[in-house]
């Protein structure tokens, strides 16, 4: 996620050592790679690392789907169900466990890949644990006698205006899911989308302005006097507000959090794999796992970096019914559109 350099995508090639002849492409949300721990790692490999960032799972599909028309992403940091969802493509390759010896260093529960949903397939990791946060509430304290412990404070008539949410199509479907209490979020019954549709209508009504990267929901809180938002970033963003002065608080809602797991996974057309298997090994290094939490506010999947467990139910990403369907009503459903037009073919 920093997601704190504020690109919604962008490649920036970094300087390498005199001499150097390899260049790793890395694909990759803000604040993965944060440039001391780039600069270490060329100076040491010596090699030149050219990084895109992106700010939705939408734009890193595409990044990697255009790969294939020319030179491919030799690693990408990416959470478990698009993960499972790339690999099922045939997107994504074997890791070669025996190359990443720093993974003694992580937590028993992240060392247990086939343990892990979306990790595992045909027998082989394709996945390595990086970093972990979930979606909860920011609120100001100032605007609430009791703190906020539904997501039905999100749909409050008497907060409309003064509500932000994160704009992006899956997790939309699977946060109004939750609400209305389905029983997966993740796989939408026929029946049900006309209810969720409107669900999303009526909170689209209630909020303010959506948000895609970090630094942007800050700005969207401090211009429109939010009082409330659905922080799809988590922990990363209360970092962010305090950093900035403000007075907020988080929680966790009652019905469970939605919750993500980003992994360093490569590409199946990756050139160099050998050194994409080192720049996994070196981001679990104690510096960038300390980096994670120190400055990001994420959790880290080794003992130096790990932030303490949520209080709360955490729901893990898992792969979608159908994720272009829920984009594209999404897009009706922040363009305006009522419940009938968004349903419609």
């Amino acid at each position: 996620m920093g997601r704190l350099l504020g690109a919604a995508a962008c490649a920036a090639g970094l300087p390498a050592r005199a001499g150097a002849h390899r260049v790793l492409r890395v694909l990759a949300w803000p604040g993965y790679a944060e440039p001391d721990l780039v600069r270490r790692f060329e100076q040491t490999q010596r090699v030149t690392v050219e990084l895109t960032v992106v700010d939705t799972d939408e734009a890193l599909a595409r990044h990697l789907q255009s790969a294939s028309t020319g030179r491919a992403f030799d690693v990408v940091a990416l959470n478990t169900a698009e993960l499972q969802r790339h690999t099922q493509r045939g997107w994504m390759q074997p890791l070669q466990l025996e190359r990443l010896p720093s993974r003694a260093r992580q937590l028993a529960r992240f060392q247990d890949l086939a343990g892990i949903p979306g990790l595992w397939h045909q027998g082989r990791a394709h996945g390595i644990p990086y970093a972990w946060s979930e979606m909860g509430l920011i609120y100001n304290p100032d605007r609430f006698t009791q703190p906020p412990t539904s997501l039905a404070a999100l749909w409050d008539p008497r907060l409309q205006g003064r509500v932000l949410a994160y704009d992006g199509g899956t997790h939309a479907f699977s946060l109004a899911a939750l609400r209305l209490g389905l029983a997966s979020p993740f796989q939408i019954p026929p029946a049900q989308w006309p209810a969720l549709v409107r669900a999303l209508v009526a909170l689209r009504r209630n909020v303010t302005g959506f948000y895609t990267e970090p630094e942007e929901s800050l700005d969207l809180w401090r211009r429109r006097g939010a009082w409330l938002m659905l922080a799809n970033y988590g922990r990363q963003q209360v970092q962010l507000f305090q950093r900035a002065g403000l007075d907020v608080r988080y929680t966790l809602p009652q019905e469970g959090a939605l919750a993500w797991l980003d992994c360093w996974a490569i590409p199946r057309q990756a050139a160099e794999v050998a050194l994409a298997h080192a720049w996994i090994d070196h981001l679990l290094s104690p510096e960038a796992s300390v980096a994670l939490r120190d400055h990001q506010g994420l959790g880290a999947t080794t003992h130096d970096g790990e932030t303490p467990a949520a209080s709360g139910r955490l729901i893990w990403l898992q792969p979608v019914e159908d994720d272009e369907r829920r984009n594209r009503l999404w897009r009706r459903i922040i363009a305006g559109d009522s419940p009938d037009r968004v349903l419609a073919p």
